[in-house]
């Protein structure tokens, strides 16, 4: 009786850490994937994209204005060197947008094996015990894959704690706009 109460207190132990630093994990992965995609829409360099398109306005601008025949070199010259700038700013978003596709691809991959790893580490080892009063009806859900109730406590799975804990962390990252964490960083 010792041996099983001293493996159910380590495994408790080893449980009650396991849990918070899933839901950490789930959360960082959650955090970057919202700063991707808030780089993405945000553009490359909003100061240099519109740096650029003022001049690229201001050069076909005066290019209309040059409508007289012995003006017309100038205006072309200008029409190409607007078109060279345009060029450039295409150049730069193409840019953005690979880096962020890269950037995106990377969290995707490392993302998947992290919960793979978990997924394997915690197969039939209870990541979190919670009281069966307070999950009454979804007691053998969140049991799955596990011992199912010991001492009147639910055993959760692995499964099921990384699909609250992503769940729960998205609605973290939908309280507090990623725009407002990023602004105080750059």
């Amino acid at each position: 009786m010792g041996m099983v109460n001293e493996e159910f207190e380590d495994n408790h132990h080893h449980a009650s850490l396991a849990a918070p630093l899933i839901f950490l994990i789930v959360l960082s992965f959650q955090f970057a994937s919202n700063w991707i995609d808030h780089f993405k829409k945000s553009g490359s360099d909003n100061e240099k994209e519109a740096k650029l398109r003022g001049e690229i306005k201001q050069l076909l601008k005066e290019a209309s204005s040059l409508t007289q025949p012995s003006t017309f070199a100038q205006a072309s010259k200008l029409r190409r060197l607007a078109a060279a700038k345009e060029r450039e700013l295409a150049k730069g978003q193409n840019l953005h947008h690979k880096d962020t596709d890269l950037y995106s691809k990377v969290l995707l991959i490392s993302k998947v094996l992290t919960y793979l790893v978990l997924l394997i580490w915690f197969w039939s080892v209870p990541v979190a015990t919670i009281s069966q009063q307070l999950v009454q009806p979804f007691g053998k859900l969140l049991s799955w894959r596990t011992r199912g109730v010991q001492n009147n406590n639910i055993m959760v799975g692995i499964i099921p704690w990384l699909i609250v804990s992503s769940r729960v962390s998205r609605f973290v990252c939908k309280l507090k706009p990623i725009e407002n964490i990023a602004n105080r960083f750059f």
